[in-house]
């Protein structure tokens, strides 16, 4: 999480989107841009953390479900 604030295209980069992370970097390269690119990678870091709890939570709901 903390890399995600302090460079946010970093946090992009080690999770596998280089598209992403090029974008982050030309939006962080502006004093300005810099708190939305932080932002944005602190709302994808949650996402990603969410999307995998979520399907952890629906296979073990399907494994339940066979009897």
């Amino acid at each position: 999480m903390l890399l995600a604030i302090l460079v946010p295209f970093l946090s992009f980069f080690f999770r596998g989107k280089i598209i992403s992370a090029i974008v982050c970097l030309v939006l962080q390269i502006t004093l300005i841009g810099w708190a939305p690119a932080a932002f944005w990678a602190v709302m994808s870091l949650h996402n990603a953390r969410a999307d995998r709890r979520n399907d952890k939570l629906i296979r073990a709901i399907k494994q339940t479900r066979k009897y």
